[in-house]
């Protein structure tokens, strides 16, 4: 009898999983996703600006490397048409399941039974969570919000028949995304204000264009495109991984970059206090960026420091009692990064519920697998090492640890296989002493924190990663007859 898959999310990781089950052989799976369409994170986010942060050539599948991207960092819509391409070529559209999110999964039986919002049912033997990380937009908590008369809008649900051209723009946030919006509707507007909780470290990555020429090496030549990659990979493990989990040298080099790419791009002595993180390096995710600087020394632009006391109709009023008068309000507050698989309500054996599992912490087995929950697995779960490396990567590794395990099963080695108290508790104790030595617990507030301030990621380097996930320590397993 054949075994039967679930992947739930049709963004990067669970894209991964249907082609790795496919080349396997196995065919019996669907693909659930809550929204209309594939790519995730690429799909919902769409404002102006937007890049990875990661250099191209290392943001995609090792096994299916793209020889023309358009930069080193590509946009936004790039990477989504990228994900859109390898899904045509792998044949996965009758797997995919839109409009359709899993409410309820229940382990009965010895098989896992799948409420679906609309009504329906699946029963399946395995269930892959790849819900992802950064999918639920966290909106702030200031007064008033409602009471804007003006279009007001998360970033990652950018309402694009709102028009900007000349009009008086603000941004809450000063991550990622709004350091990428800022220079790209910076001579488009009459006035964009950036009101700053926290200043950031931001490191000054050119972002060229690739030319004719460079498409064309790499196209014809696998082994230079391969090459890149490989170098992008190791610029990755050998620097900024290791400065985070406390190589003090490496991290001075971080640190002086980003000092020096701010004492000599901002000119205005005041400006340049004010973008001054208080903070180390690397506490917060890194910026990355050679534009941002020049963006906000334009007389378009503005730089608002004074906390926001709330919100009015017609724009937003600091505790300094000043209202700055706005159009367009853009909230580029980030997401809940710790919400992982919820809502959806997770019952495994015995009628445990993740949510109680989880109510203290978010704690899995090598960030893979919970106790208690046979044959239900997670890419990108909590702690994974995606402060460090590209993403891509590290779901192509978990996915080939949790096939390992899977194998058990298909094998008729097991009936089904998931992690010990024992095991789990001691990884945890383990990885939360590691975590101490960190940059991330250094003093800042940062979305890599959980309600207990603990950084919900990888403290150790790269190649204990690659070890540890080489292949499933069994004897840390309870593997049902």
């Amino acid at each position: 009898m054949s075994k039967r898959f679930a992947i739930i999310g049709a963004g990067m990781s669970g894209i991964l999983t249907a082609i790795k089950l496919k080349q396997r052989g196995i065919r019996d799976f669907a693909i659930y996703e809550k929204a209309g369409g594939l790519g995730g994170t690429w799909r919902d986010n769409t404002y102006p600006g937007l890049s990875c942060d990661v250099p191209s050539h290392v943001y995609a599948y090792s096994f299916e490397l793209k020889a023309d991207w358009s930069h080193r960092f590509s946009p936004g819509a790039e990477i989504q048409g990228y994900f859109e391409g390898v899904a045509k070529k792998y044949e996965l559209d009758s797997h995919f399941r839109f409009n359709s999110e899993i409410v309820r999964a229940e382990y009965c039986d010895g098989r896992w039974h799948l409420s679906i919002k609309d009504g329906a049912t699946d029963v399946v033997d395995f269930v892959i969570c790849a819900t992802g990380v950064l999918h639920h937009p966290a909106y702030p908590d200031i007064p008033g919000l409602g009471d804007f008369e003006g279009a007001c809008f998360h970033s990652a649900r950018w309402d694009h028949s709102v028009p900007l051209e000349g009009r008086r723009i603000g941004i809450i946030g000063t991550g990622s995304t709004a350091i990428q919006i800022v220079p790209a509707l910076a001579d488009t507007v009459s006035k964009l204000t950036l009101f700053q909780r926290t200043a950031q470290w931001v490191l000054p990555f050119a972002n060229p264009a690739y030319s004719e020429d460079e498409k064309a090496m790499y196209h014809t030549s696998p082994e230079r495109l391969q090459q890149s990659y490989d170098f992008w990979s190791a610029r990755f493990v050998d620097t900024f991984a290791r400065a985070v989990i406390g190589d003090q040298d490496e991290l001075r080099k971080i640190e002086d970059a980003c000092r020096t790419n701010l004492e000599e791009n901002v000119a205005d002595p005041d400006l340049r206090r004010r973008l001054t993180p208080n903070y180390r390096a690397a506490c917060k995710r890194l910026i990355m960026s050679d534009t941002f600087y020049p963006a906000m020394q334009k007389p378009s632009v503005a730089l608002v420091t004074d906390g926001i006391d709330r919100i009015e109709a017609g724009g937003v009023r600091t505790k300094d009692g000043v209202l700055h008068e706005l159009d367009v309000l853009v909230l580029a507050t980030g997401f809940d990064g710790h919400a992982f698989l919820r809502p959806m309500d997770v019952v495994g054996e015995s009628g445990r519920r993740l949510a109680d599992a989880w109510a203290q912490a978010n704690e899995a087995y090598r960030s893979v697998a919970v106790p208690g929950f046979p044959n239900f697995f997670m890419l990108v779960g909590p702690n994974s090492p995606i402060g460090n490396f590209s993403v891509v990567l590290i779901s192509e590794i978990q996915l080939a640890y949790i096939l390992q395990l899977a194998d058990l099963v298909l094998g008729g080695k097991c009936r089904a296989v998931a992690p010990k108290e024992e095991a789990t508790r001691r990884f945890n104790v383990a990885l939360r002493e590691a975590l101490k030595g960190t940059i991330w617990v250094t003093g800042c507030r940062s979305w890599y924190l959980d309600r207990n301030g603990n950084p919900a990621l990888w403290p150790w380097s790269f190649g204990r990663f690659r070890r540890e996930m080489d292949s499933p320590d069994l004897a840390d397993f309870n593997l049902a007859a």
